[in-house]
């Protein structure tokens, strides 16, 4: 039913998250949690005053509790935790790559007149270097730097589609992860996850997606 909902819905925007969904994830996540609990810790806050083990989302509960005390110190905090996320998004951008069908998936879109976007969690640094024609294939990219909140609140799509001038009836939000699913429906999308990342098809029927593929490229199939 949910396949058949995307098929006699007209999608005229596809909005994408990019690691693990355009291009292979190697971000060492472990690492970076690891690094930003260490430096959390070395200002004085324990890891359950945080209340979450998502990176962006520790970095922001940490900074927070620091603005009551000293907007300084918490902006000093600030700047070494995207010191440190950068470095290593950046690290692992260098040995990235797309996937083998990322170009093929944009152009076909482009020919079927349908409007794409890019939308991520990462630096916007690391996805050039990874991607460095990006916008001649995407001409909307909406990355870590450009938003306040990042997903899955859903300013990322929000941006994109006032950028694309879209609709969120008429959009399909794809990831590879859970957190893609949440952003879309925060923002009214359709959604679709695949099996691109670290997630199994369970783990988005249960974050409420409509479909889920094998990967990206599928999409083709199903979209007219």
């Amino acid at each position: 039913m949910a396949e058949f909902k995307i098929r006699q819905t007209t999608i005229k925007t596809i909005i994408f998250d990019f690691d693990g969904t355009l291009a292979k994830l190697n971000i060492d996540f472990q690492k970076m949690r690891e690094n930003i609990a260490t430096l959390i810790a070395s200002y004085g806050i324990a890891r359950d005053q945080l209340h979450t083990d998502f990176v962006l989302e520790m970095i922001d509960a940490a900074f927070k509790l620091l603005s009551t005390s000293s907007d300084k110190k918490a902006k000093k905090f600030l700047d070494e935790a995207n010191t440190i996320i950068e470095k290593i998004e950046t690290a692992a951008a260098a040995n990235g790559e797309l996937f083998n069908h990322t170009k093929k998936l944009l152009t076909s879109l482009q020919s079927k007149k349908i409007s794409c976007g890019i939308i991520t969690r990462n630096c916007n640094k690391a996805v050039k270097i990874v991607f460095p024609d990006i916008l001649k294939y995407c001409p909307v990219v909406i990355c870590r730097d450009d938003v306040s909140k990042v997903k899955p609140h859903p300013e990322h799509i929000s941006l994109a589609l006032t950028k694309l001038g879209s609709s969120p009836a008429s959009t399909l939000m794809i990831g590879d992860h859970p957190i893609d699913v949440k952003t879309g429906r925060n923002a009214g999308t359709l959604t679709c996850g695949v099996l691109t990342g670290r997630c199994q098809k369970n783990d988005f029927f249960e974050a409420g997606a409509d479909l889920v593929l094998s990967s990206a490229l599928e999409i083709l199939n199903i979209i007219n």
